[in-house]
C-alpha cells in the first residue's frame, strides 16, 4: 500500500479543533456546549462588507491580480498611515488568509531545515506552517509568572545558530492575550539587526487592545525595513474569519518579489472577500469602540469569575481575546475530553482547547488551558461555573 509523507505524518493536530468529535458527541446527548474553544467572534460582521458583496455587479467571476486589487491594497496602505504605519501600495500583497501570509513569509526567507525562534506559548498552526514548509521551530519559553512577557534576551541569543533565520512574534499574543510593549519590539529589533534575522511579527489583533495601552508595530521601528515582515488579516478585526483575506507587508524588496512568486504560483485571492474586505475598511470607528468596550468587560469578567476559583491562576490579557488559565487538574487534554464525553452540570458543558498543543516543548503546559472570551458575559459567567464545578468532580474521581 502506498504510505503518506513523512511530512504529513509529523503534521500536528489543531488543538482547538481536534477535540470537535467529542463536542459533537455531547450535544448528540442533548448538552448544550459552551466554545470556549475557538477564537470565532460572535459580533456581527459590518453591514458595510456585507452589502458590498450582495451589491457586486459582476458577470464573470475573473481572476484578480496575484498580489490582490490595486483598489484594495491602495485604501489598505492608507488605513495603515491612518494608524501611523509608514507603508505603501507596493509594500502589500493580498493572501487568503493570515495563514498563507505566514506560509509566504516562511518559503521567502527561509530554507529546508532552517530554524525560526517563537516565543511560546503560541498559535498552534505555526507548528503547522513550519512542518509544511521544513523550517524548525526553537522556542523560547515565556511563562504565566510573568504574565507571559517577552522572555530574556540573553534566552533568544543562547538559541540563535547558523541555521537560524528569523524570530516570530504574535502582538497581542493568541494565546495568551499578552501585548508586547515598545521596549520589547525594540529589543527584539536590536537581536535581528546585530544577527541578520528576519523579524515576522503576527499583528492580526492589532484593534484589540485593552487598559489604554498602545499598539507598537515592527513596522514602526527605525533602520529594520530590510528585516521586518508583518502578518495582517481581516478575519477577527471585522469579524470575517471566514472571508479568508489576509496580508504580508515588508519594506524589503527582495522578500516581497519572492512571495510575489508564491501569490502567483496560487494565481489569486479570492474575489468575492477582497470585494468585503475592501468595502469593510469604510467601517466607522465607532464600531471598533463598541466591540473594544464589549471585550474589555467580556474579559475582566472572565478573570474575575476564574479567580474565584481554588487553585486556579490566570494572567490578565492585555489583547486580543484569549487567556492561559493554569487550572488545578493532571492533565488538560484528559479533563477537555471528559468535560465533552463524560461531564454535564445540569445538561451543559464547556469545551477549552488544551494549552500543551500551544507549546513546542514536549510536557509543557500540561495543567494549562486556552480560554476564547468570544461568548456573552452572562455565558462566561455560566461557563466558568460550569468549570468550577467539573474541577471538583473531575479530582475525585
Amino acid at each position: 500500500m502506498p504510505k503518506v509523507s513523512v511530512k504529513g505524518q509529523q503534521m500536528p493536530e489543531s488543538p482547538i479543533r481536534k477535540l470537535v468529535p467529542y463536542a459533537e458527541i455531547a450535544k448528540k446527548k442533548g448538552h448544550k456546549v459552551y466554545h470556549l474553544n475557538i477564537g470565532q467572534p460572535d459580533i456581527k460582521t459590518p453591514e458595510v462588507a456585507l452589502q458590498a458583496v450582495k451589491n457586486a455587479d459582476i458577470t464573470v467571476l475573473e481572476y484578480s491580480h496575484s498580489a490582490g486589487f490595486e483598489s484594495y491594497r491602495s485604501k489598505l496602505s492608507q488605513y495603515y498611515k491612518n494608524h501611523g504605519l509608514p507603508i505603501e501600495t507596493q509594500d502589500i500583497i493580498i493572501t487568503t488568509g493570515g495563514s498563507e501570509a505566514l506560509l509566504f513569509a516562511m518559503g521567502s526567507t527561509m530554507d529546508s531545515d532552517d530554524e525560526i525562534i517563537i516565543p511560546e506559548p503560541f498559535y498552534a498552526n505555526y507548528n503547522g506552517f513550519s512542518t509544511a514548509s521544513g523550517v524548525k521551530v526553537v522556542p523560547v519559553i515565556s511563562g504565566i509568572e510573568t504574565g507571559f512577557a517577552l522572555p530574556p534576551i540573553e534566552a533568544f541569543e543562547k538559541l540563535i545558530t547558523p541555521k537560524t533565520k528569523a524570530i516570530l512574534i504574535c502582538n497581542p499574543g493568541n494565546p495568551t492575550g499578552y501585548l508586547y510593549s515598545k521596549e520589547e519590539i525594540l529589543k527584539l529589533a536590536e537581536i535581528v539587526k546585530k544577527h541578520d534575522l528576519f523579524l515576522i511579527a503576527d499583528e492580526v489583533y492589532r484593534e484589540f487592545i485593552y487598559d489604554g495601552e498602545k499598539h507598537f508595530s515592527v513596522m514602526n521601528v527605525p533602520g529594520l525595513e530590510e528585516h521586518a515582515i508583518m502578518i495582517d488579516s481581516v478575519s477577527k478585526r471585522y469579524s470575517m474569519c471566514g472571508a479568508r483575506i489576509g496580508c504580508i507587508v515588508s519594506k524589503n524588496a527582495a522578500v516581497m518579489a519572492t512571495a510575489m512568486k508564491f501569490a502567483q504560483a496560487r494565481l489569486s485571492p479570492p474575489t468575492y472577500a477582497q470585494i468585503a474586505s475592501e468595502a469593510a475598511l469604510e467601517t466607522p470607528q465607532s464600531y471598533f469602540d463598541d466591540v473594544i468596550s464589549e471585550y474589555k468587560d467580556r474579559r475582566d469578567t472572565l478573570i474575575t469569575e476564574l479567580q474565584k476559583i481554588e487553585g486556579v491562576t490566570v494572567a490578565t490579557p492585555k489583547g486580543a481575546f484569549y487567556c492561559i488559565a493554569k487550572l488545578p487538574i493532571d492533565n488538560a487534554d484528559k479533563f477537555a475530553q471528559w468535560l465533552l464525553e463524560s461531564y454535564d452540570f445540569n445538561g451543559e458543558t464547556v469545551m477549552v482547547a488544551p494549552a500543551a498543543g500551544f507549546y513546542s516543548t514536549p510536557n509543557i503546559g500540561l495543567d494549562e488551558v486556552r480560554i476564547a472570551y468570544v461568548l456573552k458575559k452572562d455565558d462566561l459567567i455560566k461557563s466558568v461555573q460550569i468549570l468550577k464545578e467539573a474541577i471538583a468532580v473531575y479530582n475525585k474521581k
